[in-house]
Parts: structure tokens; sequence; C-alpha cells
């Protein structure tokens, strides 16, 4: 009797197409109580659409059947992402209640400490949620930075940008493809990053103390990169003089070998 394999994707992506439909719905709400402008319909939808086709393609390829309650909570955090993108890119056009936008963020950030614990509760850790999680952190910041630089210059878009820099840089250097070892610095550095977006984005503080506020925050990811870049440089170099060691052992005794050869004819 011929077992049946077939992977049946359908479960998993059906709960991505819900999530593209709040996200929708989120729009407009947020249409309807601060008349939000063609941009900020327009990056929502497209945020909408790209999320759920990037989701599914990602689902179909991991073969998960079940999308997972950690997941759950994470696209939910990704809806609210997406109104935070809607908002920014209509505060070029007009001036969204900041109220909003800081609610939103701020609830995103709440939830960030949410789908990990969910996750390892439930036993349904898995390399997809680990990535979806840590790509909507990224782009989060990103947003984040692209707001505040509206009002700070357009330095703070380092912030934002690095850890997409990292990722280019990684095409052209393999060896900061490497694994890196957990550490509690580099998650706590990754958290306060939207933090202090966040707070200088409320607009609470004088602009000074926004402005140093960023710079505290922009200090901290140059500092966690350097430490991560410097720690895989010298692994891979490290792997090279290994790698060079064992091929100069090897050239060594296929020399003794062929001496002896030689010896014994």
């Amino acid at each position: 009797m011929a077992l049946n394999n077939t992977y049946d994707a359908r479960p998993a992506q059906q709960e991505t197409a819900v999530g593209a439909g709040v996200q929708i719905l989120l729009l407009a709400l947020l249409g309807t109580a601060i008349g939000m402008g063609p941009a900020g319909w327009v990056t929502g939808l497209v945020f909408a659409i790209a999320t759920w086709a990037v989701l599914s393609r990602a689902l179909h390829r991991s073969r998960l059947s079940s999308f997972g309650a950690a997941n759950r909570v994470t696209l939910g955090r990704a809806t609210l992402v997406g109104g935070v993108t809607a908002l920014v890119a209509d505060s070029f056009e007009s001036t969204p209640p900041v109220s909003v936008l800081v609610g939103l963020t701020a609830v995103a950030l709440v939830l960030d400490g949410v789908d990990g614990k969910v996750a390892r509760r439930t036993g349904t850790s898995t390399a997809l949620g680990a990535r979806f999680d840590m790509e909507v952190d990224a782009f989060l910041i990103l947003v984040l930075s692209v707001y505040v630089s509206m009002s700070l210059g357009p330095w703070v878009l380092l912030i934002g940008g690095m850890r997409y820099a990292f990722v280019a840089a990684a095409r052209l250097a393999p060896w900061l493809n490497a694994p890196l070892p957990p550490s509690t610095a580099r998650k706590t550095v990754a958290a306060l990053q939207g933090i202090l977006l966040l707070l200088a984005g409320a607009d609470l503080l004088p602009h000074a103390a926004n402005l140093g506020v960023v710079l505290l925050a922009l200090g901290l990811l140059v500092w966690s990169f350097g430490r991560d870049v410097l720690w895989l440089w010298r692994r891979s170099r490290m792997r090279a003089m290994v790698a060079a060691e064992v091929d100069e052992v090897l050239e060594s005794s296929v020399a003794e070998v062929l001496v002896e050869a030689t010896r014994a004819a």
C-alpha cells in the first residue's frame, strides 16, 4: 500500500490570508479615524500583500503543516507594524496623530517578548518562526528610523539600515554568514533600538534630549555589530589557519609516503 506523503500547505497559508485581511481592516480603521491619505493607504496595502506573499512562500518551502501559536503572535505584530508603516508614509503628506503611531508601536514592542515565550512553552520553535520574528523586528526599526529622521536628520537611517547593510555585506564576504553564539547583550541592544526610537518619535523630550537618545541607540548598535563582525572575522581567520595547517600536514604525510616508496623501490 502506497503511503500518502502529499504535503497540504492550505491550513497554514489560510492563516496568512487572514493576517492580510486583518491588516486591511486595520488600515480601514486608521483611514476612518484619522483620514489617512493615499500614501498611507498604498504603503499599507503593499506591506500587507508583500507580507502575505513572502510568508506563504516561506511556509511552502518549510513544509509546516501548522502555523503555530507563536507565529500567530508574530503575525499580529506584523499587522501592527504594517499600520505603523502606513502612518509613517502618511506623515510625508500630513501629520497623523502621534498618539496613534506611538500606541501601535508600543503594543508591537511589548508583543516582541511574547512570541518567543509562546514558542518555548508550546515546543513549537522553528527556524521559520525565528526568521519571521527577526524580520518583523528589523523592519519596525527601519520604519521608526525613517520617522525619526524627519526631525533629526537622515543620519538616523543608519540605525534602520545597519542590519540590511550587514546582510548585503554577507553576500560579498561569506564568512559573515557563520552562526553567532547566543548573546544577552546583542538581544538587549536590539530591544533598546525600538524603545529609544519610539521615545524620540513620541517627541516628549526636548530636541537635544531626543538627539542624545538616538545617538545612544546608534552607538549601542555600532558596538553590537562591531563586536559580532570582529568575532566572525577572528573565527574565519582561525578556520583558515586550521585548514592551512591540515593541508600542510597532509602534504608532509604524502611526501613522506613517496620518499618511503622510493626507498623501498
